[in-house]
Parts: C-alpha cells; sequence; structure tokens
C-alpha cells in the first residue's frame, strides 16, 4: 500500500519520519544527494531549461540597457506594468520561507524541520528575483544606488516620504535577515558535510563555509542562541515586508489602491503563494531524489492545509473589496469593481477568482491534499491566479481612473513576457544548484526527530554524522 493510502486510512498520522530510518541512514541519506549519488536526470534537465530562460533574461535586460524601458507596455497611464507586477508577486512568495522557518520554529512545530531548509533558499531567490524588477524599472537602473541615503556632496537624499523607498529598505532588510537565517541554519550540516566528503577540494570547501564548527557544547549553545534571535526578528518581517509593499498602492488616491485592507490581504496572499510554490518545488525534488522517508505525505497535508487556509482569508479579502467598493458610496470605486468584472480585462479577473478560490476548496478533501499529482497542479494553478490578481491590482486601477479622457489599455509586449520567463528561468536555476550543491534538507534538524538510540555505548545523542 503506497504512503499517501496508508496516510488516508490509518488514524492517528504516522510520525513526521518513517520508520526504520536511523541517525546514520538520515545522514547518509541526505548527504548522498549532493556527496556520492549520481545526479538525476531530471535535474540536468531542469538546469539546462532554468538556464535556457537565464539567457533570454539576459538578452531581454541588455536590450532594456540599450533602448530604454520604451520596449515594455507601460504608458499613460498605465506607467507601472509588469516590472511592478512581478516584484510583488516574487516578494509574495519569498514569504512561505520565514514562515516555515521562524514562526514554526517558534511555536515548536516539528513538521517544518524536513522542509525549512529548502524553504529558506526560495525565499533568497524569490527576494533576489524580485529586487531585480524595480531596479529595472527605474529607466536608470545603474543609478539605483541613489535610492539609499548616502554622504552626497549636493546633499540631494532620497524622499523618505514614498512608499517606494520604504520598499527599499524593508527588501534589504528581509534579504539580509533571511540570508543570515539560512546560513546560520546551515553551519553544523556543512560541518557534517565537510567531515564525509572524499575529495581534498570538496573538503576544503564545506570546511571554509563551516566556519570551524566542530560540535561542541559551547558551538551549540551559541548556535541555539544566535537562531533563536534571528528567528525573533524575522517573524515580524512576514508582516512588515509585504504590509509595506502594499503600502505601494494603499497610500494612493487611485480606486482600487486607497484600502485599509491591503497590508493583511497581501500578508496572506503571500503566504498563500509562497506555500504554493514550496509545494510546486517540493513535490517533483522529493519524487527525483526519493526523499519520502522525510518529506512525507504528512507535511504535504500540512501545507495543503495552510494553503487553504490563507486561501480562504484572500477569498475574505476579495470580497470585502467588493462590498468597501459598494458602501463607500463613491462612484469612481464602484466602478473600479464593475471594470474588474465587465472591463476589457473581466476574462483575467474572473481566471483569478478561479484559480485563487473556486479550485482550490477541493483542498477541503483529503484524498486530495494526499494525492501528489493533484496537489501539484493546484500548487501551479494557485501561483497562476496570484500572478493574475497583482496584473489586476495594477493594471485595472491605472488604466481608467478618474478622468475618461486619459483611459487607456495596457498590453505587454514580447520584451514584458521575455523578462518575466527570464526570472522564472533565475529562480530556477538557482534552486537547482542549490539542491546539487548544498544539503536540501536539516539533516541535524531531522534527526531530533527520531528516538533516542540505544545501545552505543556512550549516552550520547547523535552518531551518523
Amino acid at each position: 500500500m503506497h504512503e499517501e493510502e496508508r496516510l488516508v486510512n490509518v488514524h492517528p498520522p504516522e510520525p513526521l519520519i518513517r520508520e526504520g530510518n536511523t541517525y546514520g541512514s538520515v545522514t547518509r541519506k541526505i548527504s548522498g544527494a549532493v556527496l556520492t549519488r549520481r545526479t538525476p536526470r531530471g535535474w540536468y534537465i531542469a538546469i539546462a531549461a532554468g538556464f535556457l530562460l537565464v539567457m533570454v533574461l539576459l538578452a531581454a535586460v541588455s536590450y532594456l540597457f540599450v533602448r530604454g524601458v520604451g520596449i515594455w507596455g507601460i504608458n499613460i497611464p498605465v506607467g507601472w506594468g509588469f516590472a511592478i507586477v512581478n516584484f510583488v508577486w516574487w516578494i509574495g512568495i519569498g514569504h512561505a520561507g520565514t514562515l516555515i522557518s521562524a514562526i514554526l520554529l517558534l511555536l515548536h512545530q516539528h513538521w517544518r524541520n524536513a522542509i525549512n531548509r529548502f524553504a529558506e533558499a526560495m525565499t533568497l531567490f524569490a527576494v533576489s528575483c524580485a529586487g531585480m524588477f524595480p531596479i529595472l524599472h527605474l529607466g536608470r537602473p545603474w543609478l539605483f544606488y541613489w535610492l539609499f541615503p548616502f554622504p552626497d556632496p549636493m546633499s540631494i537624499w532620497p524622499q523618505f516620504r514614498s512608499p517606494l523607498i520604504w520598499d527599499v529598505f524593508a527588501v534589504s532588510t528581509y534579504a539580509t535577515i533571511s540570508f543570515l537565517f539560512w546560513y546560520v541554519g546551515l553551519v553544523p550540516d556543512l560541518a557534517t558535510m565537510r567531515d564525509r566528503a572524499v575529495h581534498l577540494w570538496v573538503k576544503r570547501f564545506y570546511g571554509v563555509i563551516a566556519l570551524g564548527w566542530r560540535g561542541s557544547a559551547r558551538h551549540w549553545h551559541r548556535y541555539e542562541t544566535a537562531y533563536l534571535l534571528l528567528a525573533g526578528l524575522a517573524t515580524p518581517l512576514v508582516v512588515s515586508v509585504h504590509s509595506v509593499v502594499s503600502f505601494d498602492f494603499a497610500v494612493g488616491i487611485i480606486p482600487g489602491w486607497h484600502s485599509t485592507i491591503f497590508p493583511p490581504y497581501f500578508v496572506a496572499g503571500a503566504i498563500y503563494s509562497g506555500f504554493a510554490m514550496v509545494l510546486t518545488l517540493v513535490i517533483p525534488v522529493r519524487a527525483m531524489y526519493g526523499l519520502q522517508d522525510f518529506i512525507t505525505a504528512r507535511h504535504m497535508d500540512y501545507m495543503a492545509r495552510v494553503m487553504l487556509a490563507t486561501g480562504l482569508i484572500v477569498a475574505y479579502g476579495y470580497v470585502m473589496e467588493a462590498f468597501f467598493s459598494w458602501y463607500s458610496g463613491s462612484p469612481y470605486e464602484r466602478y473600479m469593481m464593475v471594470n474588474r468584472s465587465f472591463g476589457p480585462y473581466a476574462p483575467v479577473y474572473w481566471m483569478l477568482i478561479l484559480c485563487n478560490i473556486v479550485l482550490p476548496q477541493l483542498l477541503w478533501i483529503r484524498k486530495v491534499r494526499l494525492n501528489m499529482p493533484a496537489l501539484f497542479v493546484l500548487a501551479i494553478i494557485v501561483n497562476v491566479g496570484m500572478w493574475l490578481e497583482r496584473f489586476v491590482i495594477v493594471i485595472t486601477s491605472l488604466h481608467r481612473d478618474f478622468l475618461p479622457s486619459s483611459w487607456g489599455m495596457y498590453y505587454p509586449t514580447i520584451w514584458d513576457w521575455a523578462t518575466f520567463t527570464g526570472s522564472i528561468g533565475l529562480f530556477i536555476a538557482l534552486m537547482f544548484l542549490f539542491v546539487r550543491l548544498l544539503p536540501m534538507i536539516s539533516m541535524f534538524e531531522l534527526r531530533q526527530l527520531l528516538p533516542w538510540p540505544s545501545g552505543n555505548g556512550n549516552g550520547q545523542k547523535g552518531g551518523g554524522a
């Protein structure tokens, strides 16, 4: 009987790690995926596709540097196009990693141990993709450092009342804390990789980045203190960063943007799309590397439940948007909702309703949550729906605002699509390079889920390093 079928029919649920695994087997299987095991064919296919799309991205960005942002479809009145849509989408995807790592750590949710490393890496690469778009949107991206306050002989500083400047500080802080949290969590496993490596240059590589870790009591004490502090710092960032991103819209007076519901609505949407991306990546990698012992169907069930819960919050936000547009009494707000529902971009709006609200209701069914192909398809659908949501928020509010004589349509060009698909390729390439070079699952945290070993003669909790 397959694991998924067994989990459906057995109560209470199985352990978070399959029985029969030992300290040594956990270390051997996870480190072996990098050090000794042959690279799966699927990895080569994924990395080739990723690098092909990276070449598309480089071509699009190079042409942008030569010709300027006029190659995109932005115009008057739609001054924000794919660049801002993709920025908000990528930032949202990055939030699941911090939620899984920091918040679930503070809440002592041990099911995070098998997926936190993967989610943290996803956060870093998603934030990298996100940060690229506002810089390209500047028009003169080589002057991006003007957004930071630095000693300037002209005494020209950034406009701190602009939410775009708030974005710079929020995203850079989020990226810094996320990197430190990810790297500190890696250090004990990097030392294990160093000790198990055979080739000298591999030992030296992991030895340098392991920072001299020896696993002493002093090392563990300092590690746990630093890890807990970073988790405490990262937790408020989950809420604050995407709230600041939502202020890009909420502080404006454009109908459809000027709403107090945007901060919580954006945070819920970020976690929603983030968990969908985690599932999109984990399901094929789990099958490719045979990690069903560690990333069990129970993990998938929990992630699907979180995705369902945040999806319901997003659905509530959609209902409140419609209610506020009616209750406000403003003809502009009411027309904004009518335009979204029945205007030229109406198919996009109804498609996002289908992807983000209707189809994810299948997650109420336990058999769907434990069916890996179905869960994978639903995760992709949610990712598409959340991108469409950002498109609707940005475009439909700008293309028809207060003055009918200034209305216009936005049509993305081939360069818009090339930049977007290229960023997806960059994300895929970085993720699969991470999978190939570093342990994708936290070995020492996963070993904590195993029963205390007996009969090793020394009374220590360990072995297998």
